[in-house]
């Protein structure tokens, strides 16, 4: 049987395999000479495989308007950006990933590389949850999965099912930074604010079995689901 660090090194290796076609086929990259210079611009341009790991964050990162074919670019470095995202080594804000994600389209790309970035979603939520201290901080990449496919539920419903010490741990860790969130109740993830969180995790956490919240946090959570009555109708609290 398979660990969860294995799983994400197979979908890893699968999302490679599915995004070939475009990362190893000839580009013509047009960007920002003033951030660029001709060098990397023609280093992007090669095997996506052999980009310099330098060139990368840039690439995640920079805005769209830098690029005279973001999408294309995007999609092309996907895996490479990916990759480093997912072992800790692309220190990126993980909101703006998700973002840069659905400004280049990746909902509308083929569906083996849809599926193969689900996958390596799906294996490295698995994988965060169950190793604390970990190279991510299990909030920071819940936001990334779940604004890049615009649903919260089914990440929020992993957590919930995994039942160890490493995800109660990183759950006592986001809420630390939930709670002092301005306005959590009207909570929103990604870097432009895409995906309205906070009553779905609201509603989420007063779901949880006793014993996963500590006592503090527990009762900062229920006064701010309680505290308006619009609130508690957004919430569906009775």
């Amino acid at each position: 049987m398979t660990t969860p660090p294995q799983q994400l090194r197979i979908a890893l290796d699968a999302l490679d395999a599915a995004f070939a076609p475009h990362s190893e086929s000839p580009f013509t990259v047009g960007g920002c000479t003033y951030c660029f210079t001709d060098a990397d611009l023609e280093a992007l341009a090669g095997p996506a495989r052999l980009v310099p790991d330098r060139l990368i964050p840039s690439v995640a990162a920079e805005s769209t308007d830098h690029w005279d074919d973001f999408a294309a670019l995007y999609r092309r470095m996907t895996p490479r950006i990916v990759r480093l995202l997912t072992t800790g080594r692309l220190h990126v804000d993980h909101g703006l990933i998700a973002s840069r994600l659905l400004e280049a389209g990746w909902r509308d790309w083929a569906v083996p590389e849809q599926r193969a970035l689900e996958r390596v979603w799906d294996a490295w939520w698995r994988s965060v949850l169950r190793e604390h201290p970990g190279t991510d901080h299990a909030a920071g990449v819940l936001e990334t999965i779940s604004v890049s496919t615009g649903r919260l539920s089914p990440w929020l419903a992993v957590w919930a099912g995994t039942r160890t010490e490493a995800a109660d741990r990183h759950l006592g860790a986001a809420l630390d930074g939930w709670l002092v969130t301005p306005r959590f109740a009207d909570l929103r993830l990604g870097f432009y604010d895409e995906l309205p969180a906070g009553p779905e995790l609201l509603s989420w956490l007063l779901s949880l079995e006793e014993g996963r919240i500590g006592a503090a946090q527990l009762a900062e959570v229920e006064r701010l689901a309680y505290s308006q009555e619009p609130a508690r109708g957004r919430l569906g609290i009775r």
